[in-house]
């Protein structure tokens, strides 16, 4: 036993870590396992299997899979002392395998086949339960696959892209607010965050990819640890105390990744998470929001860079004064038994705003003045008639307030290339010397009412909008809630 644990002793400083030496006889014949989860530079699940004194160990990054239709990757690492079925602890900084280590699961398990390049065990775990195969593919790298049906039978793939549901616009609360939760409306980016095997991954309204974006929301998945997880929330950059939507656009269009790093720093972003999608192999769409809500407060995700907000049952009134005054967006109602309905704008969730805001399609712009007569001086914003794909493009007025230096030039250079001879709109906005753009871009807009004409007073730029279709800006009306 010895010699066989010679690379795990030097490997590491007993002085300085607080983990076992291996001084332990063997004890009872073997048959004892143990999966620790281990927040190292990378969180991975470590299977540990007791055999001729020792424990053969296997480091699994995305843990030991609940189904068969999923093979992880197993790396074969050095066998571990027996008094590893039981350590928990934290392995100081600058030690190997340094970061923090308890025991996820514990049982016994038969052995079914132990040879050098494949095992088949049968766990009897207090978590896992089932027979597994375990198999060299390359030198260390081996792949764990279930063998058994999946332990819970009942259990689901997780979905690979869900899509928001949205709130309709009032400019009123409900009357019945006792049958509404009410939370706050955040000035960000909509995300659907999917976790699996201590990994995230986010992804815009559509479905594009964002996670390269912001490093720093990564760490959700390691938080969450095994927990597998669908949900919904939105990407915030704070100024102060409030949301910002402009401070947020510095971090909305960069690729680069040095300059993303450098960003991160200076422009810290926050995911603000308000619904559960889909939770350990089981889909939480068809549940009332009451109930998804109470299962995303007992998962609790908080921390340096997320936050899950609580949501206020009935008094709506209370905390629509509270953003009034704080100077934030507004509040969104949510009936408590309402379902999730993917990508439906749905009365059963309505956002009441303390300014009008809202999407527009970039048509085109006018020349600058003054200051600003080399380059671009407004905007032209129109709106869809409707959803339908032979539907208009509807002048909605131009928009010149809040275009800093730095988004001139950078909007110049995206319409650029979407120049054209003719107006999208229909019909041909009366304006002189415009030029004209394919309707490819989407901006948000705020502004102070809209006019007889159709087009919006006082408006100012909020900034370019990613990953939105331009077909599904529409005009949003405020309807009484009723």
């Amino acid at each position: 036993m010895s010699k066989r644990l010679d690379q795990y002793r030097a490997k590491r400083d007993f002085e300085a870590t607080p983990e076992p030496a291996g001084n332990a006889a063997a004890g009872e014949p073997g048959g004892r396992f143990v999966v620790h989860e281990h927040h190292a530079r990378r969180l991975h699940w470590d299977l540990r299997l007791e055999h001729d004194g020792v424990l053969l160990s296997f480091a699994v990054p995305r843990g030991i899979p609940p189904d068969p239709k999923r093979n992880n990757l197993a790396v074969h690492t050095e066998d571990h002392p027996l008094e590893y079925l039981d350590f928990e602890g934290d392995i100081p900084k600058g030690e190997y395998g340094a970061g923090s280590m308890h025991v996820w699961d514990r049982g016994r398990y038969d052995a079914e086949k132990l040879r050098d390049d494949e095992l088949i065990i049968t766990l009897h775990g207090n978590r896992v339960r089932g027979r597994y195969a375990l198999f060299q593919t390359d030198g260390d790298n081996w792949m764990i696959h279930r063998m058994d049906p999946p332990q819970d039978p009942d259990r689901e793939p997780m979905p690979k892209h869900v899509e928001p549901m949205l709130a309709t616009l009032s400019n009123k609360l409900p009357r019945d607010e006792d049958h509404y939760a009410f939370e706050v409306k955040w000035d960000g980016v909509r995300a659907t965050a999917y976790v699996d095997g201590g990994q995230a991954r986010f992804e815009s309204r559509r479905g594009g990819d964002i996670t390269s974006r912001y490093p720093e929301l990564r760490a959700l998945g390691p938080a969450l640890g095994s927990t597998a997880a669908v949900l919904d929330g939105e990407i915030v950059a704070f100024e102060g105390e409030r949301p910002s939507f402009e401070r947020l656009q510095r971090r909305m269009h960069v690729g680069n990744e040095r300059a993303i790093r450098r960003l991160m720093g200076e422009v810290p972003v926050v995911y603000v998470i308000f619904d559960l999608l889909w939770l350990e192999g089981h889909t939480t769409l068809e549940l009332p929001y009451r109930d998804r809500r109470k299962l995303l407060d007992e998962l609790a995700p908080h921390g340096q860079s997320w936050q899950t907000p609580g949501a206020r049952e009935g008094d709506g009134s209370a905390l629509l004064d509270a953003t009034k005054r704080l100077g934030l967006e507004g509040v969104v109602a949510k009936r408590l038994d309402s379902l999730y309905e993917p990508g439906r704008r749905s009365r059963a969730w309505l956002k009441v705003k303390n300014q009008n805001s809202q999407e527009f399609v970039i048509g085109g712009w006018m020349p600058g003045k003054g200051a600003r007569s080399s380059s671009l001086g407004a905007l032209l914003i129109g709106y869809y008639e409707s959803a339908e794909p032979d539907a208009r493009l509807r002048y909605a007025g131009r928009v010149g307030t809040g275009l800093t230096e730095s988004e001139l030039r950078r909007l110049v250079d995206l319409l650029e290339p979407l120049r054209r001879n003719t107006s999208p709109f229909t019909p041909k906005p009366r304006v002189k010397d415009a030029t004209f753009v394919e309707p490819k871009l989407v901006a948000g807009v705020r502004f102070t009412e809209w006019t007889s004409a159709g087009v919006v007073r006082a408006p100012a730029y909020l900034g370019l909008i990613e990953d939105r279709d331009p077909r599904d800006v529409v005009r949003e009306d405020v309807p009484n809630a009723g």
